[in-house]
């Protein structure tokens, strides 16, 4: 199975799902079947790493995210993954407008598991909302395992 993270730049919450989401693999004991990413559908951070605020509080709960670059979503991820999860409504459109028929199916992370709607960006906030992006990006990945199990 193939996941796709994605948010605007893909330096907060699309890696910190993926750095998140990779851990709850590794711990399952499932990572080496599932092949998770993330990306943005902009590209003003393509090649750089997460945010530093969003590393720190990441850390803070066991999860390494240092080893991430930030990517631009591309017309091939329709193709190559099963599953591509918007953290909010904007960036689910913006991916619905450069969908190709692949096979991805798409929906928006949170709303998908029943944990919320959007996943908030923390970018422009103080380090609380990092934190807040993480319980609901924890309690979302919970779903996904279950998800992944599955369809395993």
């Amino acid at each position: 199975m193939k996941i796709l993270f994605v948010c605007l730049g893909n330096i907060c919450r699309s890696p910190t799902a993926e750095g998140v989401f990779r851990h709850k693999l590794q711990q399952a004991g499932l990572a080496e079947r599932v092949l998770v990413e993330s990306a943005g559908t902009g590209d003003w951070h393509v090649g750089k790493a997460p945010d530093r605020r969003a590393q720190q509080a990441a850390a803070r709960r066991g999860y390494d995210l240092s080893g991430l670059r930030a990517r631009q979503v591309a017309v091939e991820d329709f193709q190559r993954f099963d599953l591509i999860l918007a953290m909010d409504h904007d960036n689910l459109a913006r991916l619905r407008a450069l969908h190709d028929g692949g096979r991805a199916e798409l929906d928006l992370f949170l709303r998908r598991y029943r944990v919320g709607d959007e996943v908030p960006d923390p970018y422009y906030g103080g380090p609380g909302g990092f934190e807040a992006v993480l319980d609901l990006i924890e309690q979302a990945s919970d779903a996904l395992l279950d998800e992944v199990r599955q369809r395993l």
